[in-house]
């Protein structure tokens, strides 16, 4: 466990970055990569984060449509290959000096062992969530099989990614990265280190650094709390010059969209990218926040990374494709792409990888270029 020196924290006033976006608006102006923040700041947010929104959110006639075409969960034939998702948990490897690993535990979450450092990414260790059945597949990994967990990234507030039954198993001295405007839930909880981050802001713990990225998405947990907090991803790189645990992407929740490309040209030298590919029918109710197996695809390639791993299928009924239809899709589209085959780290839950190490010619996170506009997502 990282040793974490206690300060009071310190109040920020901070206002929001945010403009109205469009799927093919130009990114938000900055005009040179920012330090990092302090750990454990606390930061006074905008009551709304809704000017982020990339598309509108449905609404009643949305919600009635989708409860009238039954279209909330899969049919009995899309419930049939159940027993054929990918479950095969393992112990957890030794990772050796310098180097990563990543494990999908299920659903979006994640153990990632970088920088010397044992990270959770969306922790779900929970059998049920609110507002959907119970996962259909265990945990790929015992909670008393981890290592002590030196931090954790959290995306956004939604059950599925937010759950608060397993935040409790952790000390409360554990530092959590999260979104602006989710500071304040996780303090009334008892954690005393919550690093509250806008879009294309940092922090760092110990050799590892948590840049906060933007993701074409929303937040709600409650029926008064719609987009009060922000949402997005994390790059999250080991700085320690040891050797190479990597630059690893990872996505949260996010429709397609211009964003990918902006992030890659940012944060270059991608070596994973940890992209969701399930929950995405119907379409017309889930396209502008969801990607679709062959989306993601595209994403890989906005983002210029080296390797992608599909997560956000498998666990969760939340949508109406067959359980086992996100990874064949997406395995049609990898090789309809021309993409190594290798470069696909499609694990099972539970399954594990290291990290191999690429040339050291980009280490640092990019300024963004003057008049920059990323290719159109669409």
């Amino acid at each position: 466990m990282t040793d974490q020196t206690e300060r009071p924290p310190v109040p920020v006033r901070q206002t929001s970055a945010g403009q109205a976006l469009t799927r093919d608006a130009p990114p938000v102006a900055c005009g040179e990569v920012v330090a990092p923040r302090p750990l454990g700041e606390v930061r006074t947010w905008p009551r709304s984060f809704a000017d982020r929104l990339t598309a509108p959110l449905p609404g009643v006639r949305g919600v009635s449509r989708l409860a009238r075409e039954h279209a909330i969960r899969p049919n009995a034939e899309g419930l049939r290959h159940i027993h054929r998702l990918p479950y095969a948990p393992e112990p957890l490897p030794p990772v050796p000096a310098g180097a990563g690993c990543v494990t999908w535990a299920g659903h979006a979450s994640w153990i990632i062992r970088t920088g010397g450092l044992t990270i959770l990414a969306d922790p779900v260790w929970s059998r049920r969530i609110l507002g959907t059945p119970a996962r259909i597949t265990p945990v790929g990994v015992r909670w008393e099989d981890l290592p002590p967990v030196d931090a954790v990234v959290i995306s956004h507030n939604h059950y599925d990614h937010l759950d608060a039954p397993t935040l409790r198993r952790l000390p409360r001295h554990t530092p959590l990265f999260v979104p602006a405007g989710l500071g304040q839930w996780c303090r009334r909880r008892g954690f005393g280190t919550v690093t509250e981050l806008d879009w294309w802001e940092s922090a760092r713990l110990g050799g590892v650094r948590f840049d906060f990225v933007p993701s074409h998405h929303w937040s709600k947990r409650t029926l008064t709390d719609t987009c009060r907090s922000l949402w997005g991803g994390w790059v999250i790189q080991d700085t320690t010059g040891e050797g190479h645990g990597g630059r690893i992407y990872f996505a949260g929740d996010t429709g397609y969209g211009h964003w990918f490309t902006e992030i890659g040209r940012r944060h270059p030298g991608i070596d994973l990218a940890l992209l969701p590919i399930g929950a995405y029918e119907p379409r017309w109710w889930l396209g502008d926040v969801h990607t679709d197996p062959e989306e993601a695809v595209q994403a890989y390639e906005d983002l210029g990374a080296r390797a992608m791993a599909p997560m956000h299928w498998a666990t969760f009924l939340l949508s109406a494709e067959p359980v086992l239809e996100p990874l064949t899709r997406l395995r049609t589209a990898w090789q309809r792409a021309g993409h190594p085959r290798d470069r696909l780290w499609d694990l099972p839950i539970g399954g594990s990888r290291l990290l191999e190490p690429r040339p050291a010619d980009v280490t640092a996170p990019t300024a963004p270029a003057s008049g920059a506009t990323p290719r159109a997502p669409r």
